[in-house]
């Protein structure tokens, strides 16, 4: 396969190679990207050649997500074993937040929200100290 300069100067591309200098620069351990499926080569291309561990997942006929980075991390995702983030369970989601960098007490509420768990008094205050 013979790529070009050129071929990276789609939006999503120049997103994907901002994202691939922050994880270099250690401001990510784990980037989730999506895009057009018809950059998919292009994209696994360039993490390949930046020997740059990744997993892909398809969303729908267009689109992909790329997942990309520590290989710890990559290796997680990998294990989960599903194809789209919305059959990820209420444990995975989560992992899958705090991995990505999302603010842990944001997980935490999310996953509340999302088990249906109710929070008395004694469990706010828990709750506070844990996360």
């Amino acid at each position: 396969m013979i790529i070009k300069c050129t071929d990276y100067k789609s939006p999503e591309m120049q997103v994907l190679m901002h994202h691939i200098y922050e994880y270099k620069k250690g401001l990510r351990s784990l980037v989730l990207h999506t895009m057009s499926i018809k950059e998919q080569l292009m994209a696994e291309y360039l993490l390949r050649r930046k020997g740059i561990d990744f997993a892909v997942q398809k969303v729908n006929e267009r689109k992909i997500n790329v997942f990309f980075g520590n290989e710890q991390c990559v290796r997680i995702v990998r294990s989960f074993d599903k194809q789209s983030l919305s059959e990820f369970t209420d444990e995975q989601d989560f992992i899958l937040g705090v991995m990505l960098g999302y603010d842990r007490n944001q997980q935490c509420d999310r996953y509340i929200k999302r088990k249906g768990i109710q929070m008395n008094n004694d469990n706010i205050n828990n709750y506070a100290l844990s996360c």
